[in-house]
């Protein structure tokens, strides 16, 4: 199995920045590609960025591109997401997930984002 763990999340103001990080264990050498969630009080959990097994492929939804940059550190099995000029908008549970093996995948316990003045 994979297990992840999340952290780098907290209270920031509207324009700060947070970095996110996502560090992985067990099956680690089976992980493809892997992802960031976020899910806001009343609304569904949303894919905001992606990123392939050797980070050469990234995408991401219109509302984060420009302020929001995935990457990942396959030696320490690790992923990160950089927030910059961070909107109330942005207020959210943040969920990494990640494919492993032939068909499977693993979700993060979350870490909550919130941006206030």
């Amino acid at each position: 199995q994979v297990q992840l763990v999340e952290s780098g999340g907290g209270l920031v103001q509207p324009g700060g920045s947070l970095r996110l990080s996502c560090a992985a264990s067990g099956f680690t050498g089976s992980i493809s590609a892997m992802s960031w969630y976020r899910q806001a009080p009343g609304k569904e959990r949303e894919l905001v960025a992606r990123i392939t097994s050797t980070g050469g492929i990234t995408s991401y939804v219109d509302s984060v591109k420009g302020r929001f940059t995935i990457s990942r550190d396959n030696a320490r099995n690790t992923m990160y997401l950089q927030m910059n000029s961070l909107k109330p908008e942005d207020t959210a549970v943040y969920y990494c997930f990640a494919f492993w093996g032939t068909n499977y995948g693993s979700w993060g316990q979350g870490t909550q984002v919130t941006v206030s003045s």
